[in-house]
């Protein structure tokens, strides 16, 4: 596993935050990596690696996720919220310009980030999320988002994640759940292994008309004029290929790929996600 040092920086209403930082040539611009709604920072680990040590990569854990600190108002678990603290991470590390990296909350995020830094953006992965969502993935995430999950041992949280994302993962063996375990849980002082998320990030889900909000249509068009790969799952049910098809009209730079036999979201090691990946990246360098 690639190295790392801990980064904490504050939200601008008093939460520390954290996020990895695997360290790379500096005169190559930096990843900052955004992940999904109850993923953290181990979720990019394998990337990092696969990154050897040729380009910084920063992966950022949300508030409320890994190891940053849980926010007092639950109502601040939203996406504008996550945009003001990666431009915090920004400015507490004077970077200036960077590639962002972001799995489907975190493309959200990114999309958003046009919004205060389009000049900071030189190119741009999103993972499996685009500004249409697909009824039936927002559906099944609002079934499980902020439900409590406590397991004795990891096999028993591997098998608990087994049964409920099959589908997303139908080829996986016992291996790799366990991996996916140990990304997504954390054990409590008690040994009990638990979900390492805070529970009331699904709060603002259940407030009236929370499904309106920034247009992501144009927050998408404020990444037309850098390199943007889009990534989906080839059974995504949350970015539907007429969707990842109008993104590629909407962005001149762009280019998609698809990882076959997956379902939301990619964990961008599979090969044809890191082609994609060292493609953009051959672009961005190249501009």
């Amino acid at each position: 596993m690639a190295a790392y040092a801990n980064i904490f920086w504050w939200s601008n209403d008093g939460i520390r935050l954290h996020a990895r930082d695997y360290s790379g040539d500096a005169g190559r611009l930096p990843l900052i990596c955004l992940p999904g709604l109850t993923r953290n920072a181990r979720d990019f680990a394998a990337l990092a690696e696969a990154m050897a040590g040729r380009r910084r990569v920063i992966a950022v854990d949300f508030r409320g996720r890994g190891e940053s600190g849980y926010a007092r108002d639950a109502m601040s678990y939203v996406p504008l919220t996550y945009v003001q603290d990666v431009l915090a991470l920004l400015a507490d590390q004077g970077i200036a310009r960077f590639v962002a990296v972001g799995t489907s909350l975190g493309g959200i995020v990114t999309m958003l980030l046009t919004g205060a830094a389009r000049e900071r953006i030189a190119g741009a992965v999103l993972n499996d999320i685009g500004p249409d969502l697909e009824a039936t993935g927002v559906a099944r995430i609002r079934g499980y988002v902020g439900r409590g999950s406590s397991c004795p041992t990891w096999l028993h949280a591997a098998r608990t994640l087994a049964e409920a994302q099959a589908d997303i993962y139908p080829h996986w063996g016992l291996a790799e759940w366990l991996a996916m375990a140990k990304r997504l849980y954390r054990v409590t002082s008690a040994g009990r292994i638990v979900l390492d998320y805070d529970l009331k990030i699904a709060e603002p889900f259940r407030v009236p008309g929370a499904e309106s909000g920034p247009d992501m249509w144009q927050a998408l068009g404020g990444l037309r004029d850098v390199p943007v790969l889009l990534v989906r799952g080839e059974r995504s049910d949350l970015l539907g290929a007429a969707t990842a098809a109008r993104m590629l009209e909407a962005l001149p730079g762009g280019a998609l790929v698809t990882v076959p036999g997956v379902g939301h979201a990619p964990l961008l090691t599979e090969p044809e996600a890191l082609v994609g990946i060292e493609r953009l990246l051959a672009r961005v360098d190249g501009a």
